[in-house]
């Protein structure tokens, strides 16, 4: 058993276990008995009611924060000719092609976030998959970073887009920003993501779709929230 320190269980102390809160109120707590040195991520478990190992039940997706993350994205864009100025324009922090893919292979350079490559460019990148996908940086049609449209990815990942993917247990990890954006803004973002999780809702699914919620900082406790006030407050923004 892991042991906590004074600090945390302090902080714990100040939540109910047993009760489902509302966002306001979970969020205002967080706020409250946050005891970190520094800025901690806000971060939201969602368990869904799906069986990943069914490829139709499989949740994946990505969500653009309206209030950000609140951190700088380094965004690498393989691409050639126009798409790779059109990317160098939207604010791109690395474009290039072989070079950038000999310099991953062989140098191990990964200083980026997030990766996006233009269709005609995947037999290259696909070079350096092994390398890319368990970093969860492999650029993937199916969350829109395989496009000719880099512009739009880019400026999307500069201002806030979150990947994720429901886990083994069926269960959906993300951050909704920092602890230090206001409420309004964590509250926003926060129903940004449920309401891009239940426009994803298979259609194999049975019984309850989204059983729960919780609502974490880095170095605060586990708050439940009540779901049926966050599917209210989706269809609200």
């Amino acid at each position: 058993m892991p042991r906590h320190g004074k600090k945390y269980l302090h902080s714990v102390e100040q939540v109910d276990r047993d009760l489902f809160y509302e966002a306001d109120s979970a969020l205002s707590i967080l706020k409250k008995v946050s005891y970190a040195r520094f800025d901690e991520t806000v971060e939201v478990a969602v368990n869904l009611g799906v069986n990943p190992r069914h490829a139709d039940q499989m949740v994946r997706g990505a969500v653009v924060f309206p209030h950000g993350l609140g951190k700088t994205v380094r965004v690498v864009v393989f691409a050639k000719g126009d798409k790779a100025k059109e990317a160098e324009a939207a604010g791109a922090d690395f474009v290039g092609g072989e070079e950038l893919v000999t310099r991953i292979k062989d140098e191990g350079w990964l200083d980026f976030d997030k990766a996006v490559a233009t269709p005609d460019m995947m037999g290259l990148v696909g070079r350096i998959g092994r390398i890319l996908g368990p970093r969860g940086l492999m650029p993937n049609p199916k969350v829109g970073t395989v496009t000719f449209d880099v512009a739009r990815a880019v400026g999307e990942m500069k201002a806030g887009r979150v990947e994720f993917r429901v886990d083994k247990a069926g269960i959906v990890h993300a951050p909704i920003g920092k602890l230090s954006f206001e409420i309004d803004a964590l509250k926003g973002n926060l129903s940004a993501l449920i309401e891009t999780l239940m426009r994803l809702k298979p259609s194999t699914a049975k019984g309850v779709y989204m059983q729960n919620v919780t609502l974490s900082s880095t170095m605060g406790p586990g708050l439940r929230l009540d779901v049926a006030s966050l599917k209210a407050i989706s269809k609200d923004s």
